[in-house]
């Protein structure tokens, strides 16, 4: 006999966007950072180059926000955003056009504060 999954009412959280060159991760969470929905572009269909289109964003995004109203009764939501990759915009964009309310929107990208050490000087 098959365990029935305990589902949670989650109505405020939090929307974590990781957007790489190559894939877009959506991942929503409760108050605390607890996942509740996971979503990448290559879980939805797409592959290889498509992955890191726009259009593959707003297509993952919609569908981690559309599961985590109808799973979880999501509601209120503070949107984390962390890369430079080109679904970046187009996922915002989606979590706007959803019904969740947006408190907040943070930029978490990392920048460097000096980088690598640069190679050594190269003598000919």
């Amino acid at each position: 006999m098959a365990k029935k999954k305990n589902i949670r009412v989650v109505e405020k959280g939090r929307i974590y966007i990781t957007a790489t060159f190559n894939n877009t991760l959506v991942t929503i969470t409760d108050e605390r950072g607890g996942p509740i929905v996971i979503g990448s572009c290559g879980m939805h269909g797409f592959a290889g180059t498509r992955k890191s289109t726009p259009y593959a964003a707003t297509t993952t995004t919609d569908a981690a926000i559309r599961k985590a109203i109808d799973n979880h009764n999501f509601r209120y939501a503070d949107v984390y955003v962390k890369g430079i990759g080109p679904g970046r915009e187009a996922a915002l964009r989606a979590v706007k056009a959803s019904t969740v309310d947006v408190e907040k929107i943070v930029d978490m990208t990392p920048i460097p504060h000096n980088g690598v050490r640069p190679p050594k000087i190269r003598r000919v």
